[in-house]
């Protein structure tokens, strides 16, 4: 892939979750989920991850609300990393969580909390 929208994509990819995390997914792409892998580089991170007014703390804030919200385990462990190269810090992690308790259920933010804790604690922010 050579497009813009996709360089934009890997970009965004790897400011957010390191050059060879990004690169090493992509890489490991197969036949049958390379087209996946592409889409989500080029729409997702490429088009929508810098557009105007939000900043991707705000986006990074959102999505992470999103994937408590849908009970998405694995797209929230990759969003609180991606969440804390975005600049959101532990206090704002807490919070999202504690809103998404009132909104979207207690359980689904004691889920949520459980994943964060862990990745806070392997980033040494615990």
């Amino acid at each position: 892939m050579s497009d813009d929208l996709f360089q934009r994509g890997m970009q965004v990819r790897r400011d957010m979750y390191g050059p060879a995390r990004a690169d090493d997914e992509l890489a490991a792409a197969t036949d049958f989920n390379r087209p996946l892998q592409e889409l989500i580089t080029r729409y997702c991170f490429g088009e929508l991850w810098d557009r105007e007014p939000l900043d991707r703390k705000t986006r990074s804030m959102l999505t992470i609300a999103l994937c408590i919200a849908l009970n998405r385990q694995g797209a929230l462990r990759a969003h609180v990393e991606g969440g804390l190269a975005n600049g959101v810090t532990k206090a704002e992690m807490r919070e999202i969580i504690l809103h998404c308790a009132i909104y979207c259920g207690v359980p689904a933010a004691a889920e949520a909390n459980a994943v964060a804790q862990a990745i806070l604690r392997d980033a040494g922010l615990d």
